[in-house]
Order: structure tokens, then sequence, then C-alpha cells
């Protein structure tokens, strides 16, 4: 791959802290570089992989905005870690949020990016044609029994090098596994990981050995949720200096200060009294609103849903939130260069540029100064290093536009509009202690009986506020999205539950509707319909129980539901047809069908019209060479920004993925 294009770099070790702290480097100088290719992306099964599924669905005439918790300018405007705006501040990337604005690579040379390639999520029914091909039969599969079994600790085995490092310091395929050791987790009350090995740990205090990965517990929304059939764990981890006091010495007190830092400097709220240098042996790096110090970690276990999983010591898993034991992938990423937003800028962003990572080892650099690595199950549910590939998905989420001044090519990059330093989880922390915590998704419990089609659990949880809309965080996203994931759909129980909240007996202006799929007309309608229902439900404060938290059945599926879902995804697995999506339906999704009035139309790239319901496959694009948008999208969403709030409009330029936090914090 690559051939005589290939160019190889060293990714030195000693890189963490050189340019910018100045720390002493003998800790690393015995590390083995990381040596890497660049890959034309082309090569790929999968060529526009940094292109999320749900960017293809349709948002229902413009009811239905998805779209804003990618693609805004708020943390731009905000000058809050990000130079990627797509919401219109800059004409070079464009307005995300009007436009199916997707790029062509080479073109017109291979197919281009407004073709959906993501098989798996559009036609379910051509992977399971690959699953009867393999002889494998799902419906004979033990979900319950396979989503419990451990393979995150069988993949940790396999790292080398100590778990107080980085990097495993040999070229192992597992080199850059995540240096968390599951078997020391869950973390503590207070957050912090603490093991009884004393190899895990930098420091002992009176609860066991420090690891320095402290966990995250923050708000989710619609892409990694019990619905979705994915639930996510977060830990962060700075490097040892930020563990140490004045004198050199580690002292918890001074790392929880630093860690306070990190996540004030990145919610964007550092105080006129707080320090502009980091403390103890870190004073010398400064604190940069915005910014993670080089050196930062993140580990993220992405687990499947159990719903008997909610913490307590009966539980099946030893992870509350309903997360698994299993693990369908453990995520990983480091800052391993300064990132400097205003010098960087969306110009320097080429889209034919080829991606630099590791062929057998699992990583890939971001372009914006992280090095991001990812492992997942093989066919058998053990895990593996992932492709560059399936690795380019994860840029797609989780990058910047970073001055590149060192190499004679350009990077790839991509991101979104919302994040902070290329991160999602840090900015959507909850409140003071309760942001310390693993990882429990709205404080999930589950029920003392399940029954197979009803929620299987409650929050005990209420809706935390937005910064800047100014109401609860999961109100708007009900209010914007109408659905409970970003593919704006509702699955039968959530459908199930407003049926019985939203009706005319109970002082709705009408009954919740069914989709109506008949014409493109009375689809429009009667989406039109639901999304004005489910803003009188939110205004009346009913997508909260009788606590005051958000209902279960917004949140948590039912057992059937989620044992579906499971087995759905296990096909992608015994396939390893990842390239092609990960989220599967049991049929398409309605949000991938064409249902448009004549006044709105496209067709096929072929000129060809599509017909009312038809899945959508590609959208047209701009073929005059003459037009700098030459291979670009050209079909619009139908957000429009002309329709206030109140009438229905959907477009927000400037969502920020903040929370509000007492005055007096």
């Amino acid at each position: 791959m690559g051939g005589s294009q290939e160019r190889k770099r060293l990714f030195l070790v000693v890189l963490l802290f050189i340019s910018s702290t100045g720390f002493a480097k003998d800790r690393y100088e015995s590390a083995v570089p990381l040596l890497g290719d660049t890959i034309d992306r082309i090569t790929f099964p999968n060529p526009y992989a940094h292109i999320p599924a749900q960017c293809y669905i349709e948002t229902s005439g413009g009811t239905q905005n998805a779209c804003q918790y990618c693609h805004t300018d708020g943390p731009y405007k905000a000058g809050l870690g990000n130079n990627t705006p797509q919401g219109g501040a800059n004409d070079f990337l464009g307005n995300l949020q009007a436009e199916y604005a997707f790029v062509a690579l080479h073109y017109p040379h291979i197919p281009n990016g407004s073709i959906n390639p993501w098989q798996n999520t559009l036609f379910p029914e051509k992977l399971k044609a690959a699953v009867d091909k393999l002889g494998e039969k799902p419906e004979s599969w033990d979900m319950d029994g396979y989503i419990r079994e451990d393979n995150w600790g069988t993949a940790f085995a396999q790292r080398p090098g100590s778990p107080k490092q980085w990097d495993g310091g040999v070229q192992h395929p597992f080199r850059l596994f995540p240096a968390l050791d599951p078997s020391d987790l869950p973390a503590d009350t207070d957050g912090f990981v603490r093991s009884k090995k004393q190899v895990n740990g930098h420091f002992e205090d009176r609860k066991g050995w420090v690891t320095g990965w402290r966990s995250i517990n923050f708000v989710p929304y619609g892409i990694f949720t019990p619905h979705t059939g994915s639930v996510s764990g977060i830990y962060i981890r700075l490097p040892s200096p930020f563990m140490k006091n004045g004198d050199g010495q580690y002292d918890l007190k001074v790392y929880i200060e630093n860690l306070d830092l990190v996540a004030r400097a990145v919610q964007d709220r550092l105080r006129s009294q707080d320090s502009k240098h980091y403390l103890g042996a870190a004073s010398a790096v400064p604190v940069e609103r915005g910014l993670y110090p080089v050196g930062t970690e993140f580990a993220h276990p992405l687990h499947y849903v159990d719903l008997a999983a909610d913490g307590r010591s009966n539980a099946p898993s030893p992870f509350p939130g309903s997360r698994a034991r299993r693990v369908k992938e453990i995520r990983w990423m480091i800052k391993m260069e300064a990132f400097e937003p205003n010098y960087g800028g969306p110009k320097v962003k080429e889209e034919d540029a080829p991606v630099y990572a590791g062929q057998t080892q699992g990583w890939i650099d971001n372009g914006a100064g992280w090095l991001l690595a990812g492992f997942i199950e093989d066919r058998h549910g053990k895990l593996r290093p992932q492709t560059p590939s399936e690795l380019t998905q994860c840029v797609g989420c989780h990058s910047g536009n970073g001055p590149q001044e060192d190499i004679a090519y350009d990077n790839f990059t991509s991101g979104t509009g919302n994040t902070i330093d290329s991160t999602w989880a840090l900015p959507r922390q909850f409140t003071g202690e309760l942001g310390w915590r693993e990882m429990d998704y709205m404080g999930y419990v589950r029920s003392p009986v399940t029954v197979d089609d009803v929620p299987a659990g409650r929050s005990t949880r209420g809706d935390p506020i937005n910064r800047g809309e100014g109401k609860g965080e999961f109100r708007h996203f009900l209010d914007s999205v109408v659905g409970v994931s970003l593919y704006g759909v509702m699955p039968v129980s959530v459908e199930q539950f407003l049926r019985d909240k939203i009706t005319e007996q109970r002082g709705y202006s009408e009954n919740w509707p069914e989709l109506n799929s008949e014409s493109a007309e009375r689809f429009l309608a009667s989406q039109r319909l639901r999304q004005t229902l489910l803003r009188e439900l939110t205004k009346r404060e009913e997508h909260l129980d009788g606590n005051g938290n958000i209902a279960g059945a917004l949140l948590y599926p039912s057992a059937t539901e989620a044992s579906l879902a499971a087995r759905r995804y296990r096909q992608v697995v015994v396939t390893q047809r990842y390239d092609f999506g990960k989220d599967v339906f049991a049929q398409t999704p309605i949000t991938f069908r064409y249902f448009r009035t004549e006044k709105n139309a496209f067709t096929h790239q072929d000129g060809k019209p599509y017909k009312d319901g038809e899945i959508i496959v590609d959208r047209p694009l701009d073929s005059d060479s003459a037009n700098i948008t030459y291979g670009i999208g050209s079909v619009p969403t139908l957000i429009d920004e002309t329709i206030p709030y109140e009438q229905g409009g959907t477009a927000n330029r400037d969502y920020l993925p903040l929370l509000s936090f007492p005055q007096s914090d």
C-alpha cells in the first residue's frame, strides 16, 4: 500500500515535552520510534470513512437537524480549541447544516463522496447475506453469554512494557494498547483508577496504587447511547509531572488541582483567580483556554449494552450505565504536539491528502497534534489492531487543522465544528464530583423485573442545562432531532412511550402520529406534526419522570431491542465489514429514504428521478470543472435559517456542547 509514494516518518517519543514543556526527556529515550506510512485513501475499501453514515440522512424538509451536533461555528467563534467552523463562518469549509457538501477524492476518477458508502447501514439484508455465506446462524447465538465475556483483559495482557508509560516501547501489534488495566476497574468513587498491583501505579495512597487514570462522567447524546447499542467509558491521564508537587514528589492533591484546571480550560470556565500555569512539577506549562497540555491521554472503551449492568454488586458486569463486560472497541489518543488553532486554520485542509498511519499497530496521526489508536473485535470476538482504513473513521470526528510545515505533503485532517482540541467527552462533563465518576449514562438503574418489550430501567439524573441554549441539553436534542439518535429515528419502545404520553385527551394539540410514507407530502406533514408535538412534550417537561429525571424510555431500550441490536452488530463482527458501517438496523432507517416534493427534488447522479420512499444511494454534485466546487455535493439539506425556531425552524449555527455550572464554581 502506498508503493513508491510511501514516506516513513518517526514519531520520536521525546516529542512529548521537547517543544512545549522543557521537561527532562530521559524517561522516553529508550523507546523505539513508531514507523508509519503515508497511504492514499483511494486504496481503502471505503475512501470516505471520515464521513459518518449519519451525515447522509435526510432532514425531513428541515424539521430534523442532527447536523448541528457536529457542524457548527460555536467553538470556533468562541476561540475554544477549534479551527474547523462548519456552520458558514468560513467560505472554504461552508455551511454543512445547509448543504450535503460531500467531497470527492481525485474526482472524477473514483467513486465520489456523494455516493453513500455505508452498505451495512443502508442495506442490512446485504450484510445478512454475507453472514449466511459464512454459514453463521445469528438466531442461534447466545448474546447474553457473549456480551458477558471479557475480551478487554485478554487484549491488555498482550500489551508490552510498563502500564505507567503510554508506549509499550517495542514493535508489537499491541504496543499502543491503552495502559489502562481493566482488572483495576471500575474506578473509585473519586474517579481515580487505583490498582492492587504496584507495577500499575505511579504512587500509593491509602486506597491503593494511583495509576494516573481518572474516569469522566459526561452527558451523552445521540452517538453512543443505550438506544444505539454502544455505550462508552472515558478515562483521562496526564503525564507524571502533573502528578507531582514542586519538590518532585507525587501528590494526589496537586494532581486533582491540575485535572481541574484542564477541565476548566476545555469547558471555558477559567476564572481570574485560577493559576495561569499548571501546578507543582508542571509549573512551566501554561494553562491554555480550550486546549489540553501535551502528553494528555484518553482511553475510551466502547461497550456492548447489558441492561443488567448498573454498577451494583450483583450485576454481571463491574461497570455501571448498562456497560457490558465485553467491549466492541478500545480507543485511545495522546496529544503528541501542541495544537495552535489560530495558526493552522481551515485553509490548510486538503481533501485529497493521504493518511499517515501504522499498518499493523492500530494507530493514525490526526493532523492536529494527536495520535489515535484503536482495537476492535476480530471475527471470533478477540481484539485486534484496527486498519488504517478503519482508523480513518476516528479522524473524521477527532481532528482539526494544524500547521504542517514539517512535512513535504499535506497530512489528512478532518474533524467537526463541535470538538474542543479534538475531543468530545470532557467538554460535556457533569458538574462537580459527579463529573469524576465512572460513566453511568444518566445514573442508569435497572428495573427489578425486566419485561421483554418494556424499557428496562430508569434514570436518576435530570436534564442538564446547555449553557448557550439556556434549556435542557436533552430537551434541545429532542426538539431539534425529533429522534433519540443522530439518525433521527425512534425505536419501537420510544414510539410506544410517545403514543401513551401525547394524546388529545391529555391536552396535546393532536395524538402522536405514525409516519405516513404514502407520499412525500404526507410524510413531511407527519414529521412536522411530530416536531410540534415533541416540542409540546418537552415544554410541559414530560420528557422527565415524576422525580424530575429524564424518562427511562427515552434513554434505555427494552430487553428485546437491546438483544436484537447486539445480534445485528455481531453480524459486522463475524464478517469483519467495519469499513461499511457499524450501525445496523432491522431495516433501512426511514431517514435514508427519499421524500421530497417537486420544488426541492433532486435526482440520482445519472439524472434518473427518485421515487417516493426509495433508498437514497447517491446525490448530485458539481460536475463543472470550471467551478471551485467541482466534485463537491450540491444538494441543499432544507435546514432553512430564515424559519424562526418558534415556527418549526431548526438551524443553529452556534451550538456549543457546554453545560451550565453553578455561578459560584
